[in-house]
């Protein structure tokens, strides 16, 4: 059985990743890529799916576990009645093979420890071919094989590979685990303590270079370290989790998180921009450019992490799902043709990097063009079947006027006469029809009643000023109407479940406001959502009190970023 969400911590390269829970066993890892099969699948099932145990063969007393500071090494510590250990684990960022590396240190005592390493290929469908060889033991089946070295004797029961150890105080025993091609030799060793100590100066490298201090320093950096793990770095694409089918309290099919969604594109952008991540930023820019070239009615909401257009879903009928949740998915069949949300978070991709010092890109302005074009062609015969959606009007609106602007500081060709007209007009309805003037707030559709938490943004996107009657309106009914004790549903149609990301921008809306001390102590206490390694996931829980959904998750580490942000600049009314 699979541990809590709380219980797992991230290690990754920057091209795949992997949970480690707090009891030593790594319970998930797709190789070579995030969206690859997996060979460790224990998350979705249980150890005969796939897992790497490390750990004290007798009873534990205590764990304790960190991140070195700044990094994505990972030191959890065993108290057990014989002594003490350290476990740390990592994932050197590649020259080559992707490894992985655990390295037991003695702190106290005599400690018996105990290793198994099940490599179950294939999301556990494929039972491995094990080979003891001189200076290494291998696991192989079908396209993928992983070579193991470490000095302690390794035994084969069955189809995993064990091995029985003492650890003295002082002692380091190390473990590498390489991934290859089947059909190739394994890679060449690697020193172990070396790579971690070479990781851990590769990644305070990075994290150094986080341009903000003031009393979030903390996990704004955890946040942005994570989102840099959850970033392919060969092309930049930036997936939404490491995970698929993490089931969430409102009971919907979970699906694959291992992809790109659009719809969370401006977000990420300017937080790797508010940190300082220049390079990052550009990346993610371009990926950008060359995931969605093309003719607009092509356009999808997601991605592979390469521009992959096709990844067709499929279940795994073999795996029991997490905490017994069935079906586990892979893959999805991504939606053709965006939505006017994704068309604003393009166009406001757009916009925030070239404001941020990122050259305008010839290509990113015929494709906006097309898009906005596109687009106006939709409005002009709106789909009468389905209701209107408010925050997709305001998304609408927000694709235009970041045109315009685009156009206008760049000196860019537009029918700016034309588009000045359609953004009045888009601002003139959605405000005539998403605002319920008895109640005082913009609604979830065009004369509806329902509440929808994404209007929060209204005045962050630039739609009304915050101190505009209608933004405090807004805010306070999603206060009163989908708020949880200190988080935000989504909708009043949600679930038991709560938005992180929403909650976030609550305590952001409060702060524009004025409001500042409620949203620094909302922040606070969001903040306390953090597992003991600062990481997040998808939603939230809060009448069972523990995390739902895809984990780690970027969209709620973006959010994170973005409010301590806006708190550490001190923007409100007046300030």
């Amino acid at each position: 059985m699979a541990l809590p969400l709380e219980d797992y911590a991230l290690i990754g390269d920057t091209q795949s990743a992997a949970l480690v829970g707090r009891d030593g066993s790594i319970d998930w890892l797709c190789w070579p890529r995030f969206d690859s099969d997996a060979c460790f699948a224990a998350l979705l099932g249980d150890a005969s799916h796939g897992r790497w145990l490390v750990a004290p063969a007798g009873g534990i007393l205590k764990v304790t576990r960190r991140y070195r500071p700044g990094t994505l090494v990972l030191e959890t510590d065993y108290e057990t009645e014989d002594g003490a250990v350290r476990v740390v684990d990592c994932m050197p960022p590649r020259s080559g093979a992707p490894d992985l590396v655990r390295v037991v240190q003695g702190l106290k005592g005599s400690v018996p420890m105990r290793m198994e390493l099940l490599a179950h290929f294939g999301y556990g469908d494929r039972s491995p071919w094990l080979r003891l060889h001189e200076d290494h033991a291998s696991a192989r089946a079908g396209p993928d094989a992983v070579a193991l070295r470490t000095p302690v004797t390794v035994r084969r029961r069955g189809n995993t590979l064990t091995a029985d150890f003492p650890v003295e105080p002082g002692a380091r025993v190390p473990f590498v685990l390489a991934w290859h091609p089947s059909h190739e030799v394994p890679p060449r060793p690697l020193d172990a303590l070396a790579a971690v100590e070479e990781t851990e100066a590769w990644w305070k490298a990075w994290s150094s270079r986080l341009v903000t201090t003031g009393p979030w320093h903390e996990p704004l950096q955890r946040s942005l370290i994570t989102l840099k793990a959850l970033t392919y770095s060969p092309t930049g694409g930036i997936v939404a989790a490491p995970t698929t089918s993490l089931p969430t309290p409102s009971g919907v099919p979970p699906g694959d998180a291992r992809f790109c969604w659009l719809h969370d594109a401006t977000s990420a952008l300017q937080a790797l921009l508010d940190g300082g991540y220049m390079e990052e930023a550009r990346a993610w820019r371009d990926w950008l450019v060359r995931a969605v070239a093309g003719e607009p009615e092509e356009l999808q909401s997601s991605y592979g992490v390469a521009g992959e257009r096709r990844f067709p879903g499929e279940e795994l009928p073999w795996l029991p799902g997490y905490e017994g949740t069935r079906p586990v998915r892979i893959g999805h069949e991504s939606r053709r043709g965006l939505r006017t949300e994704e068309v604003g978070e393009v166009m406001g991709s757009f916009l925030e990097a070239a404001r941020r010092g990122l050259p305008p890109s010839s290509d990113a302005w015929t494709l906006q063009r097309a898009m906005l074009e596109h687009l106006e062609g939709r409005w002009l015969k709106p789909a009468a079947e389905a209701p209107t959606l408010t925050y997709s009007k305001v998304m609408a609106w927000v694709a235009v006027d970041r045109a315009l602007e685009s156009a206008a500081h760049f000196g860019l060709d537009a029918p700016g006469e034309r588009w000045k007209r359609l953004r009045a007009d888009l601002h003139a309805e959605v405000c005539r029809e998403g605002f319920d003037s008895r109640r005082g707030t913009f609604t979830r559709e065009y004369g509806g009643r329902g509440l929808d938490a994404r209007l929060l943004r209204l005045a962050r996107l630039g739609f009304l000023p915050a101190d505009d009657a209608r933004v405090r309106g807004t805010v306070e009914a999603v206060e009163r109407g989908l708020g949880e004790g200190d988080f935000v549903r989504e909708h009043d149609a949600s679930g038991a479940g709560v938005s992180l990301v929403c909650s976030f921008w609550l305590a952001d809306s409060l702060h524009l406001l004025g409001r500042r001390e409620e949203a620094k102590a909302l922040f606070e206490r969001l903040l306390r959502v953090r597992n003991d390694v600062g990481l997040l996931p998808e939603e939230y829980d809060p009448r069972q009190r523990r995390m739902a959904g895809h984990f780690p998750h970027s969209s709620s580490h973006v959010a994170l970023v973005q409010t301590a942000m806006g708190l550490s600049r001190g923007e409100a009314l007046g300030g």
